[in-house]
């Protein structure tokens, strides 16, 4: 009798347990925000202040990963990996046409034409970007530079066919281009302040060129999932860039902790740079499109992307 009391009254509390559970609804996990940041942008500007943990306190949790180049972090983003990540103006495009629908444009920074430019060694008979005919150029396939280059060579007289392209990420290009490799390199900020004081020579800028605006993406799902916090992170990045544009020298500071470059090296890069978050517009989304013709028609790229329906509304 003893034994059957006692199972009675383990059941009882066994189900009375599973009532309460079953009548309690269930705690949602907290939300994250998954941001991709290279060493020299505003989101690692934004990651240094901790704006954006204070803003989602108790409402998300924010985890950061850093990427050497644009296409590399597009490639987590549009694998699921990140929901929002900063990079230049060609990545997504190529990013839009490998992964139709995978990623949105949600914002853009002003122009920095003087960012990014194509070097050759100080004693190197190219004298022109015409010179460019038949050499091997480095450069991170499918970045800001691919374009960049590509818009030189064009303006040159000369097509991406002209040249034999060297596909290597910043640190092992600036090693081909040091250990005389390659004949010209085509890079953008804060790798090419550092390489400048090794002494090469630079052909061209991309001012008069391109444009070189940055852009924030994010992946669809979570813009369209979470679009408050989208919001919100968008929000702080738009604040960080009102501090960076009036406190240039403090940016100068914190980037050449992140880069190990030189403080003088970043502030002569920083200040005639821009900040200043925008969302994407008319002018711009055409501006983009122009990026994906172009790649398109020198049978850079796959296919036809519309970059109107890859823009956040």
């Amino acid at each position: 009798m003893t034994d059957t009391r006692a199972t009675i009254k383990r059941r009882s509390l066994f189900f009375g347990t599973l009532a309460l559970t079953l009548a309690s609804p269930a705690r949602a996990a907290t939300p994250v925000i998954r941001i991709g940041y290279q060493r020299y942008s505003t989101l690692v500007i934004l990651k240094a202040s901790g704006a954006l943990e204070k803003a989602l306190a108790g409402r998300a949790n924010v985890v950061w990963s850093e990427f050497v180049a644009g296409p590399q972090l597009l490639q987590a983003l549009v694998a699921g990996a990140l929901d929002l990540g900063q990079t230049g103006d060609a990545p997504p495009v190529f990013a839009a046409a490998a992964s139709p629908g995978a990623l949105v444009y949600v914002g853009h920074e002003p122009p920095a034409p003087l960012a990014e430019a194509i070097l050759v060694p100080k004693e190197s008979s190219i004298r022109t970007v015409a010179d460019l005919k038949g050499k091997r150029i480095a450069l991170n396939r499918a970045s800001n530079v691919h374009w960049f280059l590509l818009q030189a060579l064009h303006k040159a007289g000369l097509s991406f066919h002209d040249i034999k392209p060297a596909y290597l990420t910043p640190p092992s290009a600036r090693s081909a281009f040091e250990s005389g490799q390659i004949d010209a390199w085509a890079i953008w900020d804060p790798y090419l302040s550092g390489a400048l004081s090794s002494g090469p020579r630079i052909l061209t800028t991309a001012q008069d060129i391109i444009a070189n605006r940055e852009f924030f993406l994010a992946r669809r799902g979570f813009a369209e999932s979470q679009p408050d916090l989208l919001r919100e992170a968008l929000h702080q990045v738009a604040q960080t860039d009102v501090w960076a544009q009036i406190h240039k020298p403090e940016v100068s500071h914190l980037l050449a902790t992140q880069t190990g470059l030189p403080y003088n090296t970043v502030y002569s890069a920083i200040k005639t740079r821009d900040f200043g978050y925008a969302p994407m517009s008319a002018d711009i989304i055409q501006e983009q499109q122009q990026v994906a013709d172009g790649f398109l028609k020198e049978g850079l790229l796959p296919s036809h992307i519309d970059i109107a329906s890859a823009a956040w509304k």
